[in-house]
């Protein structure tokens, strides 16, 4: 399973309960903040909201390796064609994804860790404004001016606006005359579907528990085989010179040397688009003015650290 479950699935009825005992006094803390409710919070005299980042980054995966789309059009697998994943990748405005659907509390993400993972920097997840000239024209090259279709799998229930996001994506993949089906679920369907490899594409979040790439780049990145390796690459991904780099930085204790082999295998994974990023969630939490905490980014408050006045 992903790791660092996020706490965004809770039913919108008990987050709203939540929220009212909040702002009545009965509770102290909420974390389960609906993004449109952070601005009224934030206004609140008697409340306070720590802000911080998360680190897990949302994400699309396209099956790279089927000879046939399973849920998709007829003939020759398009996403085998590093340029048809480009474009993909640049007709997505992930600046107007941040602004609108997730009220700035996401940050737009060309890489697969977020910021506070060792591996991360800032050069490497510089994100490039959507391009659909580019992207259409990368389709064209790739053999297809009239775009490619195939379905979208995608939780509603499971991460910070998660079904309005892929509706944003297919609908900024449909400028560049891609016909996509969006299937958005519950996570306990969605899960078990995606993990019957029962998808040619889907949304998914992934935390860092270790706080290092490699945990990433082993679990989603690595062909799969056994144990940790590729345990959760439901994409069929394989790069065999990134496989090589995982397998290297597993037993390097040079840091300046892993890092090194980090890096290069989050630039050949950025670069070959073997997955599409979105962003890293922010997560703020909701808390009584009297009330003093120290926002930890897997999104699970220690209460132990928490203070009352």
């Amino acid at each position: 399973m992903p790791a660092m479950p996020p706490r965004a699935g809770l039913p919108g009825a008990r987050r709203g309960a939540r929220i009212a005992a909040l702002l009545a006094g009965d509770v102290d803390i909420v974390t389960d903040l609906p993004t449109q409710d952070v601005a009224k919070l934030r206004s609140n005299q008697n409340l306070f909201v720590l802000d911080g980042p998360e680190v897990r980054t949302i994400f699309i995966a396209l099956d790279t390796r089927s000879d046939e789309l399973k849920h998709g059009q007829k003939g020759a697998n398009p996403f085998k064609d590093v340029r048809v994943r480009q474009a993909l990748s640049m007709a997505i405005d992930r600046q107007a994804i941040q602004r609108t659907i997730m009220r700035n509390l996401s940050i737009p993400a060309a890489i697969m860790v977020a910021p506070g993972v060792n591996g991360h920097t800032a050069e490497l997840d510089k994100v490039a404004p959507a391009n659909i000239d580019g992207a259409k024209k990368l389709l064209a090259e790739a053999g297809h001016p009239n775009g490619i279709e195939f379905t979208l799998d995608c939780p509603n229930n499971r991460y910070v606006n998660d079904e309005e996001v892929c509706q944003a994506v297919v609908n900024m993949w449909a400028r560049i005359g891609v016909k996509t089906k969006l299937n958005a679920v519950n996570f306990g369907p969605f899960i078990a579907k995606i993990q019957n490899f029962d998808t040619s594409a889907y949304m998914l979040g992934w935390g860092v528990a270790t706080y290092d790439a490699q945990y990433s780049l082993q679990s989603l990145v690595m062909t799969r085989t056994q144990g940790a390796d590729g345990n959760f690459n439901l994409a069929k991904v394989s790069n065999a010179r990134v496989d090589a780099l995982v397998e290297s930085m597993k037993t390097e204790t040079d840091k300046a040397k892993r890092d090194a082999m980090i890096n290069e295998a989050l630039t050949i994974t950025r670069d070959e688009v073997l997955y599409i990023p979105l962003h890293h969630q922010m997560r703020p939490w909701a808390m009584k003015k009297n009330v003093t905490m120290t926002h930890n980014s897997n999104d699970a408050p220690k209460m132990f650290y928490v203070t009352v006045n």
